[in-house]
């Protein structure tokens, strides 16, 4: 296969792949193995090691990091993530990685959270090859490949690029998790259509006590995350709803009758886990701010 056609097939697929992620955040191993395109199927993991190298390809397809494997893969000053090598020679597995980096085609990273279940980040690129340290440097955005040292930007390089991390990798992998935890429906309507639903931050990320956690997190449909971010709709720590004097004194539509003011005082629906539950500090926290802008 051409470099030329190599690319936009890769491209196909990501699109393709981002487009099922949209729905629940994840996708498994089987969807990953399976994975069809235009009535092709094309192998998006491998068996059993943690790099796809399709025979077809001149370079890697995707890469897999979990949190419990054996090698030594993170974040990098939350900027850039490294990528260990394979055991063994520097080349093997690792020499159609490197070709990647050499050709700047994208690739897929696959963050796992449980056994079978992935966040796919996608396009992320190769960026640098470290042989002494044995690691590859991994950028979560196109715009990383014009740094001229990946592994030491200047400052005003490592602001940006650390924006672009907490973009591009551990919004999806918080978003993933706290859609894992409600069963992909809004914790206030019970809404199940994925493509609508967001995962809200209670304190929000730019707080010290915003951690992409998934007991900082609720599963909301896109209206009442709205809602929420906006001081309409407040949750104490009870887990009740509270629903804004503005919204409850109003008859414009059936949207804020059935969507808002049926709603108010009843309680959310929780993750089956005791451990992924809303904090209830946090929650008095937020709910506190919502009484103030009431």
């Amino acid at each position: 296969m051409s470099i030329g056609a190599e690319k936009i097939l890769r491209g196909q697929i990501i699109e393709h792949l981002k487009g099922i992620v949209s729905a629940s955040g994840t996708v498994t191993r089987e969807q990953l193995w399976d994975f069809d395109l235009d009535g092709t199927t094309h192998r998006l993991i491998d068996r059993s090691r943690g790099i796809r190298n399709p025979r077809d390809m001149q370079a890697t397809l995707s890469i897999m990091s979990a949190p419990d494997g054996p090698y030594t893969d993170q974040d990098l000053d939350g900027s850039l993530f490294a990528y260990a090598y394979r055991e063994g020679t520097v080349d093997g597995d690792n020499a159609k990685l490197r070709r990647a980096y050499e050709l700047e085609l994208p690739i897929i990273l696959l963050r796992r959270l449980s056994p079978g279940v992935y966040v796919p980040i996608c396009p992320v690129y190769v960026v640098e090859d470290d042989t002494e340290k044995r690691q590859f440097l991994i950028a979560l955005d196109a715009d990383l490949l014009n740094i001229a040292q990946p592994s030491s930007p200047t400052p005003l390089e490592r602001k940006y690029v650390s924006q672009i991390t907490k973009r591009r990798l551990h919004q999806p992998e918080f978003r993933a998790r706290v859609l894992l935890a409600y069963k992909s429906r809004c914790a206030v309507c019970r809404l199940d259509h994925g493509r609508l639903l967001d995962a809200a931050h209670i304190i929000p990320d730019p707080d010290e006590d915003g951690t992409p956690t998934v007991d900082n997190g609720l599963s909301l449909c896109k209206i009442h995350h709205g809602a929420y971010d906006t001081a309409l709709l407040g949750i104490d720590p009870n887990y009740r709803i509270h629903i804004s004097p503005q919204l409850l004194g109003s008859n414009e539509s059936p949207v804020i009758q059935y969507g808002f003011q049926q709603l108010n005082g009843g309680e959310i629906a929780l993750p089956t886990r005791t451990s992924d539950r809303p904090d209830t500090d946090r929650l008095r926290i937020r709910f506190e701010r919502f009484q103030e802008a009431c």
